[in-house]
C-alpha cells in the first residue's frame, strides 16, 4: 500500500500525509467525504489531528476520487476493531511479537503451535508483514501467559522482540534484552479498590 501512496502522492507531501492518515485508521473515502464505516468525519476535526488545514483535505479526497486505482482502495477501507488496548485492563494478556520478515510465516506458525500445545485459551489473532513496517503477531489470550510458554517463545524461530502487555506486574522479571513487559497500572488500581470494599 505505502508503495502505491509513493507512487501517485510522490508530488503532494501534504496530501500523502492525509492518506496515509486515512489508510492507517482505516478512513474511507466516498461522495466527496470522508466516513468511519457509515459515519461521516468533520473535515475541521480531521485537518486538526492530522496537522494540516481543510483545503488540503479537500484536495485529498478530490485527487482520490479523480484517480481511479485510489479510488478503488480508499472507498473499500474500513477500521480493524482490536482488544490490544483494552486487553490488559480485562484481566487478559496480550503477545506482540516482532519476526523477521525472511522468517515470518515459520515463526507465526511455531508460535500459534506453541500456543496451541500449551492449551492457551487464545481470543484474537492478527499481524502485519507489511513490506515497509516491521513484521508483526499480535496475541489476544483469555488469562495469562504461562511463564515457561513465555521463555519458549524467544526460542521461535525468526524471533526478534517480544512485547507482552499484561495486568500482572510480576512478570516484568522474566524479561531478557529481546523483551519488554508492559502491565496495566489500571487493572492493578482496580484489583486493590476491589480488595478494600466491604
Amino acid at each position: 500500500m505505502m508503495l502505491i501512496l509513493e507512487e501517485y502522492f510522490k508530488d503532494y507531501p501534504a496530501r500523502r500525509k492525509v492518506a496515509e492518515f486515512l489508510f492507517e485508521n482505516g478512513l474511507s473515502v466516498r461522495d466527496g467525504k470522508i466516513c468511519l464505516r457509515s459515519v461521516e468525519i468533520p473535515i475541521s476535526g480531521l485537518a486538526r489531528v492530522i496537522g494540516v488545514n481543510r483545503k488540503i483535505i479537500y484536495h485529498t479526497i478530490e485527487y482520490i476520487e479523480k484517480t481511479y486505482p485510489l479510488k478503488l482502495v480508499f472507498e473499500k477501507l474500513k477500521p480493524l476493531p482490536s482488544l490490544v488496548s483494552l486487553a490488559p485492563l480485562m484481566g487478559w494478556e496480550v503477545l506482540e511479537v516482532e519476526l523477521e520478515k525472511e522468517n515470518y510465516l515459520k515463526g507465526f506458525s511455531q508460535i500459534i503451535s506453541l500456543l496451541s500445545e500449551n492449551d492457551v485459551p487464545v481470543m484474537e489473532v492478527f499481524s502485519r508483514n507489511l513490506r515497509e513496517e516491521p513484521s508483526k503477531l499480535y496475541v489476544i489470550i483469555d488469562g495469562t501467559l504461562p511463564v515457561d510458554v513465555f521463555v519458549r517463545i524467544k526460542e521461535i524461530e525468526g524471533f526478534r522482540r517480544l512485547i507482552l502487555h499484561t495486568p500482572e506486574r510480576d512478570k516484568q522479571k522474566f524479561v531478557c534484552n529481546y523483551c519488554e513487559v508492559k502491565y496495566c497500572p489500571k487493572r492493578i488500581l482496580l484489583e486493590r479498590m476491589a480488595n478494600r470494599s466491604p
